[in-house]
């Protein structure tokens, strides 16, 4: 997402750290509003839609936590907004009790501005590769007998399983699904090993820097793309991996 289309609500019922947020958000090329409590929050979001909040939890009347748990309402319209809590509270049960109600992020006061904007970075960055890939892991397909086809494979999206050019099925882990699906929603496009790691780290799979190989080798092992130069999924040397087949939607049939 680029910084002049991500809209950021901040709420906070300091004024002048609000007023310091805007001006910062301003200069990095983010649009923003503010809000000084629940109600101007969710009247804002009325209003308009936002990418982000920059949450309080330290506010007068209904706290940052209890509006977290309303933003996060199943049915609600705003439920996948994301979240970063800016708090003075620095105990660990309470950055971990920010985190399960809805949380996406946690950041102390005070903080370096080159801090939160690379947060919000990441955080937009996770929340644009997490709707491109459920873009097509949920509405991608239409009907239970669809598919994505690529390289001479089919993906039963709903199942969660490749079925190969002889209609022999091959089951996928959990991280293998995960990993693939991002590779189909890029494909003939360098998928970096940061976009990776955020995107499997957004689905709570864990997975680091150096496990990302082992993740690729795998799913390689998977669709028999091996030997000394892979074809389906080539290594983009300094930068990462790409999908080297088209994708296009199909019938199982």
């Amino acid at each position: 997402m680029e910084a002049e289309q991500a809209r950021i609500l901040i709420v906070d019922d300091d004024r002048e750290l609000r007023e310091l947020i805007a001006e910062t958000l301003s200069e990095y090329g983010y649009y923003s509003q503010a809000a000084k409590n629940g109600a101007e929050l969710f009247a804002a979001l009325e209003r308009e839609p936002f990418d982000l909040i920059l949450l309080d939890i330290m506010m007068p009347g209904e706290d940052g936590l209890s509006l977290c748990r309303r933003l996060r309402a199943p049915g609600t319209p705003h439920c996948a907004v994301p979240i970063i809590f800016l708090t003075a509270l620095k105990d660990i049960t309470d950055k971990v009790v920010g985190l399960e109600i809805g949380g996406d992020d946690y950041l102390c006061k005070p903080f370096h501005a080159r801090e939160l904007i690379a947060r919000i970075r990441a955080l937009l960055r996770r929340s644009l590769l997490s709707g491109e890939a459920r873009g097509i892991e949920n509405g991608g397909t239409e009907g239970v007998d669809s598919a994505l086809l690529f390289g001479g494979w089919k993906l039963n999206v709903m199942a969660r399983h490749l079925i190969d050019e002889e209609g022999v099925v091959v089951p996928l882990s959990a991280a293998e699904f995960r990993l693939l699906m991002l590779l189909l929603s890029h494909p003939q496009q360098v998928v970096t090993r940061d976009m990776i790691m955020d995107y499997l780290a957004e689905r709570s799979l864990n997975i680091y820097d150096r496990s990302i190989d082992a993740q690729v080798s795998r799913l390689r092992a998977k669709l028999r793309d091996k030997g000394a130069n892979p074809g389906l999924i080539r290594t983009m040397r300094g930068d990462g991996y790409m999908l080297a087949s088209p994708v296009r939607r199909g019938s199982l049939q």
